[in-house]
């Protein structure tokens, strides 16, 4: 579904959150994969021109319950200073495969980073 903005609405100042970025390519890589298009891994980070183990990090954000990469990819902009979340931070959350521990690992994060930033 395609959502459109109003002439009323102002466009979000700020930038992409580096790890939203890493995420869609994470999504993109795997549906290259997984028609065929993109035959591995490895041709997968000669595409992006990265490393195979970079690449091996960026796609275990593949392993993310559904909802938690919705929110990583609608994360707010970053108006100044570094991003609240990072793909490190994600690390351990992605390496968990339980869905609800990885949500409850998700949940501590976010509310860290928010009393952090708040």
């Amino acid at each position: 579904m395609l959502i459109q903005e109003s002439a009323n609405e102002e466009t979000p100042q700020g930038r992409i959150p580096r790890v939203a970025r890493l995420m869609a390519l994470a999504i993109r890589m795997e549906t290259l994969i997984a028609s065929g298009r993109v035959a591995s891994y490895t041709d997968a980070a000669r595409l992006a021109y990265v490393t195979r183990a970079r690449m091996t990090q960026i796609m275990n954000l593949t392993r993310l319950a559904p909802d938690i990469q919705e929110a990583v990819l609608f994360l707010a902009p970053v108006l100044k200073g570094r991003d609240p979340v990072t793909e490190r931070d994600l690390r351990p959350i992605a390496a968990e495969l339980n869905w609800t521990k990885q949500r409850k690992l998700w949940a501590r994060l976010i509310g860290s980073e928010q009393s952090v930033t708040h």
